[in-house]
């Protein structure tokens, strides 16, 4: 199975269509305006306006209100939803888009039991815990508790680069990956040759577990 991989925190046009040449699937951006790679609904208009069919543009939310999601999908094309933050399912159920549940990994934290809890998501993503800051910490989390989840299709994030991608995936058996910090210069500029590195690094991971599957 091919690993889909999304770069969240886009913030300019030009590192989404890079994005998009090599290979991702998808594209994140953030309308929660403490983060240092949110966007403002023109940025994120001019940046979903510049990419092909069959690439999915993600709004992510930390706690929204119903009217600013709204307002954002009135003007900005987006083909899923993000939620981050304590969203219950009947709002994430309720704007008619596919939406992702991210679960942030603290010590208590169980996956498949918070899967139960939003029975439409499109997948479940897990990404590190601190308490401070919701996404983009750089920091990885036990990766092999992803496994943890069985009703729910896993997508992990957290401190995943190009290193130790290869790794991530093995451990968690996640069918996808998001990255962000792991392929910046600073936060929101993404570095060309970092999301090259990483998606050949996913690549070779894939054609890895291709052939060791195939062997056994």
């Amino acid at each position: 199975m091919r690993t889909r991989i999304k770069i969240c925190g886009i913030t300019r046009v030009e590192d989404a269509t890079t994005a998009v040449s090599f290979g991702v699937d998808a594209v994140g951006l953030i309308f929660y305006g403490p983060s240092p790679r949110a966007v403002s609904i023109e940025q994120a208009a001019d940046i979903a306006d510049s990419l092909p069919a069959l690439v999915h543009v993600v709004g992510v939310f930390v706690d929204p209100n119903e009217k600013e999601i709204d307002t954002i999908l009135s003007k900005v094309r987006l083909t899923l939803l993000q939620f981050h933050g304590s969203e219950s399912a009947q709002f994430c159920n309720g704007f008619g888009v596919p939406y992702i549940k991210t679960l942030r990994m603290s010590d208590d934290a169980d996956p498949e039991i918070y899967a139960r809890s939003y029975p439409q998501a499109c997948a479940l993503l897990l990404d590190t815990y601190e308490s401070e800051r919701y996404g983009g910490t750089g920091s990885v989390f036990p990766w092999e508790r992803a496994k943890q989840c069985r009703s729910s299709p896993v997508i992990i994030a957290g401190g995943i680069d190009a290193s130790n991608v290869s790794v991530a995936l093995s451990k968690s058996g996640a069918y996808a990956i998001d990255v962000s910090s792991g392929v910046e210069t600073l936060p929101g500029q993404k570095d060309t040759k970092k999301i090259q590195s990483l998606i050949c690094a996913v690549r070779d991971h894939d054609q890895m577990q291709k052939d060791k599957d195939g062997t056994d």
